[in-house]
This record gives structure tokens, sequence and C-alpha cells, in this order.
């Protein structure tokens, strides 16, 4: 299982606990520090669609206007903290966010 988000993030942090609590084996990628490239922003956007970038983010904040308007996968490549977090894959099953819909999914 492979898990992508911010170590600094709470919800991040909630979600790697409680899917190794359950046994699960992760492998988890800071997004601030790899980025997300071309393939991974596809897939998120295809996963989730214009909710793949959270718009209610500081990040999202300090962009200008002209920026808002790039499309989901650039933002995402531009801008990783946008992502909203954490994606969650195993094998060819993908969540994003920390739902119940993912804890049922994953727990």
């Amino acid at each position: 299982m492979r898990v992508w988000g911010l170590k600094t993030c709470d919800t991040t942090r909630k979600a790697l606990a409680a899917l190794r609590e359950a046994g699960h084996e992760v492998t988890f990628v800071d997004v601030r520090e790899s980025g997300i490239d071309a393939a991974l922003a596809a897939q998120i956007v295809a996963l989730s669609g214009d909710r793949a970038v959270n718009r209610a983010s500081a990040t999202w904040r300090g962009l200008g206007a002209e920026e808002r308007d790039a499309a989901p996968e650039t933002l995402l490549q531009r801008h990783p903290l946008l992502m909203k977090r954490p994606v969650i894959r195993s094998g060819d099953d993908w969540t994003q966010g920390w739902d119940d819909t993912a804890r049922r999914r994953w727990l």
C-alpha cells in the first residue's frame, strides 16, 4: 500500500496510524519532498475530478486568479500542497481523503 500526503498533515498522520494499526504495510510519500509527477496527477484527477484540489487551503488562497484557472493536473504538479490528502493506493484500488468511505475500504 502506498500513501501520498504530508508528514505534517494531521489527517495524513491519522490515516497512516490507523492503516498500520490495521496491519497494512504502508509506504509513505511526502509530496512536499517528492512532488507530484504528471502520471500521478492524472491518476488523482481521474479518481476525484475537481475535488482532487483542496480549494480551502492556504496554498489555494495564495494563488493568483490566472493560476487558479489551470487544469487540476497542472495545479497538482506545480503546487503539490494543493492535493486533498491523503491519497491511498493498494493495487488498482485508490481513495483520496480520510472520510468514512476511505476508512471503510481500508480498515
